[in-house]
């Protein structure tokens, strides 16, 4: 839903309906993107608080009914647990950074500010939650996920990056990145302009990943290879050539950004597999992973 410009007003939570007694669909205006983000939240029951993780989407950014809830598993992993989760659906193939420009096809993008400096307030006062945040992303939005943990470090405890491609100025991310947007219908110009400008190297978490000492992060990427991880079938032997090529191109990424990591002696966790191709049966398998690194550093 986007807005008339006569009706901005400041960001504020438009509607909450509950689906159950621990899952809610929170409408939330962003006054950035000047339209209405829907955002789905699993929390414990009677919403007690506690701490809070957001998990952003993939390439299609939940529009397309690809999630963590409908693919992930994520109603059962959260079952029971002390955390409330939040996913926020939108932002095809945006990268979930602030755009420069309004796009003709993807529209006005604002989501690291909708993320840092919109949402988390409005999560604190719905459920009552206290202010202690990780943050996750899938695919696209690991990289981002990483970006908006360095640009916002007082925010986010923790940050996970599963299967996606961190680096936005060396060759392999500024491949990857302008394939996502372009694979959108986007013009990656209207992001952050040239490739090789200032706003480029602003985005790259590789570059900034000083920012990120004293965090917990966690970041996985398995080699390509299908295997039993996959899931069925289908995702185990039938997606060598999609899913398997983009895991692979996805682990040499992430390997970059381990090995920058190291190279700065900031701590972190990573799950490289010897299989899985880009498929939920990993990035649930990962998440599983992960909790270790993630849940124990915001207290769930």
């Amino acid at each position: 839903m986007t807005l008339s410009a006569g009706d901005a007003r400041a960001t504020r939570l438009v509607s909450v309906r509950d689906v159950s007694a621990t899952e809610s669909v929170v409408e939330v205006y962003s006054t950035a993107m000047n339209k209405v983000v829907v955002n789905q939240v699993l929390h414990p029951p009677g919403r007690p608080g506690g701490p809070t993780v957001y998990m952003l989407p993939g390439l299609g950014g939940g529009e397309d009914g690809i999630s963590w809830i409908n693919n992930g598993g994520a109603r059962g992993f959260f079952a029971g647990k002390r955390v409330t989760a939040v996913f926020p659906v939108g932002g095809r193939a945006s990268m979930f950074t602030d755009w420069q420009n309004d796009d003709p096809v993807l529209g006005r993008n604002k989501w690291r500010t909708y993320l840092t400096r919109e949402l988390p307030a409005i999560i604190d006062r719905t459920f009552h939650t206290n202010g202690v945040n990780a943050i996750t992303g899938v695919s696209m939005s690991g990289g981002p996920a990483l970006a908006i943990a360095e640009s916002a470090p007082r925010l986010y405890r923790a940050v996970a990056s599963y299967s996606s491609c961190p680096g936005t100025t060396d060759p392999v991310g500024l491949g990857a990145v302008t394939a996502v947007v372009t694979r959108g219908g986007g013009n990656v110009l209207n992001m952050w302009g040239l490739p090789g400008s200032p706003a480029w190297t602003a985005n790259d978490p590789i570059v900034n990943a000083p920012k990120l000492r004293g965090k917990a992060i966690f970041l996985s990427a398995a080699s390509g290879i299908p295997g039993p991880i996959d899931g069925g079938p289908r995702e185990t032997f039938g997606e060598l050539v999609g899913g398997g090529q983009i895991e692979a191109y996805t682990r040499a990424c992430t390997t970059n950004m381990s090995n920058r990591l190291h190279a700065l002696g900031i701590p972190h966790s990573f799950s490289a597999r010897p299989q899985g191709s880009h498929s939920w049966g990993l990035f649930a398998a990962d998440l599983r992973a992960s909790w270790p690194v993630i849940g124990t550093a915001i207290g769930a």
